[in-house]
């Protein structure tokens, strides 16, 4: 039999790595909020697999995995660090899901917009043990080999993780009624319409605008049904004359792409339950907002 060559390996390598890249982007992705970082973890897990003595790995998608959620939790750990000082509130960045199925690939748990945001408020433990369990469905125990821990800590680090978010997350709407939602909630908010506002807001509303400093959003959360409504309605005659939208999606969810001028300003997305729709989540940074800018000339 022939020996295998350097370059046998290298194309089985990259055969490998190709087949489970869906997967690795997905857990850094998950992990951080952040497309940007999580294509920096998965390129750098390409390059740990080049070196490593991959003859001695016998399951090249469980190795990959590890070293893909051990560097999202440290990057996770100094992005704690980095968001302290963000200006305004910090929102995941967005994903065009439409374009990119992939990014759900085999469950769409923890995609939210809303999940992913709440997700960032969790320890980097257990965010990662949250997603591997949820998202993919890995046993605990192979959670626990990857976290460096034992099995019954990993089930601890799982079990705090779904306490809060079924805490401050509602039971989602279906896709039909979440777009039904945003289309009344769009109309009000256009013409400033205050009584159909609270209508569709929830009592404890939350509306989020991340701006990274670059533009003149919201530096800070606005709370409850009637300052949300009123801070709608004395927004719209400046912001909606001028603005066309245009209905995408993210993150498997129904949002709106606002732009003025052929320039995305914005995209919205909201968190909508049976109560009606309990997050505002208005993406302003115009870093965050360039995978949809390309689709404005489509």
């Amino acid at each position: 039999m022939r020996a295998e060559t350097d370059a046998d390996s290298l194309d089985r390598a990259t055969r490998d790595f190709i087949a489970a890249r869906p997967q690795l982007f997905g857990i850094a992705y998950r992990i951080l909020g952040s497309a940007v970082e999580a294509e920096d973890i998965v390129q750098e897990a390409w390059l740990r697999w080049q070196r490593a003595e991959r003859a001695d790995i016998h399951e090249p998608a469980a190795f990959l995995a590890t070293v893909t959620a051990r560097l999202a939790i440290n990057l996770a750990q100094s992005a704690k660090m980095r968001r302290e000082t963000y200006i305004g509130p910090w929102l995941p960045e967005p994903v065009d899901t439409s374009v990119d199925p992939q990014v759900g690939a085999e469950r769409a748990e923890a995609l939210d917009l809303a999940v992913l945001f709440l997700l960032q408020k969790l320890s980097p433990a257990e965010r990662a043990a949250y997603v591997l369990r949820e998202a993919f469905d890995y046993p605990y125990k192979q959670i626990a080999n990857i976290l460096e821990t034992n099995e019954a800590h990993t089930r601890k680090l799982v079990s705090r993780a779904r306490k809060h978010l079924s805490a401050e997350h509602s039971e989602p709407v279906d896709s039909t009624a979440h777009r039904h939602l945003m289309e009344v909630f769009l109309a009000a908010a256009q013409t400033g319409n205050l009584s159909v506002l609270e209508e569709v807001l929830t009592e404890d509303v939350v509306s989020y605008s991340d701006g990274g400093g670059v533009r003149g959003a919201s530096k800070i959360p606005v709370v409850g049904r009637p300052r949300v409504a009123r801070y709608l309605a004395a927004f719209a005659p400046r912001f909606w004359p001028q603005a066309n939208v245009r209905w995408v999606e993210a993150n498997g969810r129904p949002a709106v792409l606002v732009s003025t001028d052929g320039n995305a300003v914005a995209l919205l997305s909201v968190e909508a339950s049976a109560r009606g729709i309990e997050r505002l989540m208005w993406m302003m940074n115009p870093t965050k907002l360039a995978p949809y800018v390309d689709s404005l000339n489509n």
